[in-house]
């Protein structure tokens, strides 16, 4: 969760990590109850993520890039719909036929994000600001995703300065109920 260096390869490292759990579901058979504890992991994972880039990476793009307005928006757009989907899994069992749909929807939906981000969005971000502002940016990340929430809040604000003050309480309140429940351990 927290990794080091400077914004993108914060995210990156996450993006892989992401990946490697999307492996795990896809190595075992349907049905199995272990795909519902790595799909859960995906989004304690997912979520703190998306929670960290929406509070400090979305605001840079939009200072840093020409057109970092439409990007951003669009950015939180996918993180939206992906939100949605892992509400949706949340809800059920690795049994019950639909848990298949879900998981592999949320797949391609970050798997496509993450493709953007790093061919497209990273790569100009890079371009356009310091390395200086870019780790402090991953500092800022790292924080961020330490107090972020662990499940999806769909309705919850996706951008400044609301999400930054209402995250951690959330994201506290989702560390007890994971706890208490035991979800994202093995």
């Amino acid at each position: 969760m927290g990794h080091g260096g400077d914004v993108i390869a914060e995210l990156v490292t996450d993006h892989q990590e992401v990946e490697e759990l999307f492996g795990k579901i896809e190595a075992l058979p349907a049905g199995d109850a272990q795909r519902k504890k790595y799909a859960d992991q995906a989004v304690m994972e997912l979520v703190r993520h998306s929670i960290a880039e929406e509070a400090y990476l979305y605001p840079a793009v939009r200072d840093f890039l020409p057109d970092g307005d439409s990007v951003a928006d669009k950015e939180i757009e996918d993180h939206a719909e992906a939100e949605r989907t892992m509400k949706d899994l949340e809800a059920v069992d690795a049994d019950d036929p639909e848990f298949d749909r879900l998981v592999g929807a949320l797949m391609t939906e970050i798997r496509s994000h993450v493709r953007d981000e790093e061919d497209n969005l990273f790569p100009r971000l890079r371009a356009a600001a310091s390395e200086d502002e870019l780790t402090k940016l991953g500092d800022k990340v790292r924080q961020a995703k330490k107090t972020a929430p662990t499940r999806p809040h769909p309705s919850a604000p996706d951008t400044p300065p609301a999400n930054k003050l209402l995250a951690p309480g959330t994201g506290m309140v989702d560390r007890v109920r994971d706890a208490l429940t035991g979800r994202g351990k093995d």
